[in-house]
């Protein structure tokens, strides 16, 4: 059974982390403004291509696209409480991967700027809860 002191703490997990990768979304179609770290998705096609430099040009294009896909679909899951560990995962290991591509690329300083690491291990520690609070999943798994 989930601890009913868990239930809120949670939630405001699960979250946390899908507002923060829907923020990163929002910067690079340029929602923030001037407050923005893109600004624009052609600036943000060159910040992958400086991460992903090991990469010849058409696979480090392909990885802007895939990692905007997923940094849309695990928050909107998280969000929802559908397929919740699954999403949780998917967001740990994506950000993961982002926090050492900027470790390599651009110095440790970056994501540990960006709070990625922490971002990442918020996300694997909320896919090892045993079970989750105000989810889709619930509903769907009541019997």
């Amino acid at each position: 059974m989930t601890n009913k002191n868990n239930l809120f703490p949670q939630l405001f997990l699960r979250i946390a982390i899908a507002v923060t990768m829907l923020s990163a979304i929002a910067d690079r179609f340029g929602f923030w403004g001037k407050n923005s770290a893109w600004g624009n998705w052609e600036n943000f096609e060159k910040y992958t291509k400086q991460l992903t430099f090991f990469l010849p040009e058409s696979l480090s294009t392909f990885s802007a696209y895939a990692a905007t896909f997923l940094e849309i679909l695990f928050p909107l899951m998280l969000i929802l409480g559908f397929k919740t560990k699954i999403a949780a995962y998917g967001a740990g290991f994506l950000l993961l991967i982002f926090a050492l591509s900027m470790s390599v690329a651009l110095g440790i300083k970056a994501p540990l700027d960006y709070s990625v690491w922490v971002g990442s291990a918020a996300a694997f520690l909320l896919a090892n809860q045993e079970k989750y609070s105000f989810t889709i999943d619930n509903l769907t798994n009541k019997k």
